[in-house]
């Protein structure tokens, strides 16, 4: 029996070419076409659009995005084993469907993608290296950056952290800085671990995060230092944890008016990027 599609059910496929999902590539098929389905339309009006998609595996997503009027599709698969059923979608959509054999990580994504035509990112992301994608993408330069939004799946505690303001100040961190900087960040649905196979242990949240077009001029690799020595010892109140950035904190502290005694989960992004300016404005004196 085909699916909605015409292709094949995804349990077929991965039973066919026997794609056990591998824990060291931090594998979790996604297989409920009606949940794909929605993930694809979250990303909006697709049929002007390239779509970069990051560990596809059997092909869910892949085939929601297509059948959801994607201009183009291209998917980066690191997991040999998957190229096969790829290229069977592939096949049933001609000349929408680009597979990249590589590792997302190492991948040049802007070598496939046409100067000027639109581009989003929509993935089901790897696990074990989904945060390191998202923060690559975040320092992209120039900026505003070669993707128009990123809508991505994320463990739910991880989404929590790139969408957490001071008011959560469990979740409020590094991330949170760096993603809301550069981005309007949300979290637009949770995934049940039963969408899976295999299930997670946990739940998983779909993101989504817009480039602001023109955010606050900020030295990426200054703000990174700074959100690093603050954050590291979040305890502690920023005249002793920014030590490690800087041997007069108190000075740097006063320049932008933040109290020293606050700690890092208190400030607002726009309070770190001042500091992020100040420590080079400092620097250069």
């Amino acid at each position: 029996m085909m699916a909605a599609d015409g292709l094949p059910p995804l349990r077929d496929v991965i039973a066919r070419h026997d794609l056990a999902a591998k824990k060291s590539l931090g594998q979790n098929f996604l297989l409920d076409l009606n949940l794909t389905g929605r993930i694809a339309r979250a990303a909006g009006d697709l049929s002007q659009a390239t779509i970069i998609e990051i560990g596809p595996g059997p092909g869910g997503l892949t085939r929601a995005l297509l059948a959801n009027g994607a201009k183009k599709v291209i998917a980066v698969e690191r997991d040999e084993r998957c190229l096969p059923a790829l290229a069977e979608i592939a096949a049933h959509y001609p000349d929408r469907l680009q597979v990249i054999a590589g590792d997302a990580m190492s991948v040049p994504l802007t070598d496939y993608l046409i100067p000027g035509e639109p581009c989003r990112i929509v993935a089901n992301l790897p696990y074990n290296i989904g945060t390191a994608l998202l923060i690559g993408w975040l320092e992209t330069m120039p900026w505003p950056p070669f993707f128009e939004s990123l809508t991505l799946m994320f463990q739910r505690e991880v989404a929590e952290r790139i969408v957490a303001t001071p008011e959560q100040q469990k979740d409020y961190g590094r991330l949170a800085v760096i993603s809301n900087w550069r981005c309007e960040t949300r979290i637009l649905f949770d995934v049940s671990p039963s969408a899976f196979t295999p299930p997670p242990k946990v739940t998983s949240s779909v993101v989504q995060l817009v480039p602001r077009p023109h955010p606050e001029p900020c030295n990426m690799q200054t703000l990174s230092r700074v959100t690093a020595a603050a954050f590291g010892q979040r305890r502690k109140m920023l005249r002793q944890s920014l030590k490690g950035l800087t041997a007069h904190p108190l000075e740097l502290l006063a320049t932008v008016g933040i109290e020293p005694t606050l700690r890092a989960e208190t400030v607002p992004v726009e309070g770190f990027v001042a500091l992020a300016q100040a420590f080079d404005a400092l620097r250069q004196d």
